[in-house]
């Protein structure tokens, strides 16, 4: 399962997944851009953040701390839940990657660097993850809270079915 993760501007609707795409560029293109945008906003992408950051935009789906936990240590960064904690702490803090509620997993962001409410499709057979932009504040939601004069700060929007791959090969 692949998933571009090359960055789109907040404006555009289109899903970023479950598509075929270079993956060594994909993947070498967001690292390059993170350590920029660490390097130019004064944030220390350490190895461990690096490595954490790494090993989920390789998968393309998202990974529970554990998982990412156990490859940590076996790629020798140690073995304690609080290195990986810290690192996802930071790239969730920074919006390098997004926590997939439904999952209790994480994901590497598809539009970093942007401003963005992001929606994730959830493949149900294979747990692949697409993420797209999504506008609550402009839509029923969006409506609902300033009937009542709520303001949204923050939305999780998670939807599950099957993913193209999934659908072809049933």
């Amino acid at each position: 399962m692949t998933r571009e993760t090359s960055p789109v501007p907040a404006d555009e609707a289109a899903p970023v997944g479950f598509h075929k795409h270079d993956h060594a560029v994909c993947v070498e293109s967001a690292l390059a851009a993170a350590e920029t945008r660490c390097r130019d906003e004064g944030l220390r992408l350490t190895p461990v953040r690096r490595k954490v950051f790494e090993m989920l935009l390789q998968e393309h789906r998202a990974l529970g701390a554990y998982a990412i936990l156990d490859r940590l240590r076996e790629a020798g960064y140690g073995s304690q839940p609080p290195v990986a904690y810290r690192a996802l702490d930071f790239l969730v803090a920074n919006g390098f990657v997004h926590k997939i509620e439904r999952l209790n997993a994480f994901v590497a962001c598809a539009h970093p660097g942007s401003a963005h409410s992001p929606a994730f499709m959830i493949c149900r057979l294979c747990d692949a993850v697409a993420e797209a932009q999504s506008a609550p504040a402009k839509g029923a939601l969006g409506a609902a809270a300033r009937s009542v004069g709520f303001e949204i700060e923050r939305t999780v929007v998670e939807a599950e079915g099957i993913c193209p791959d999934c659908s072809e090969k049933a």
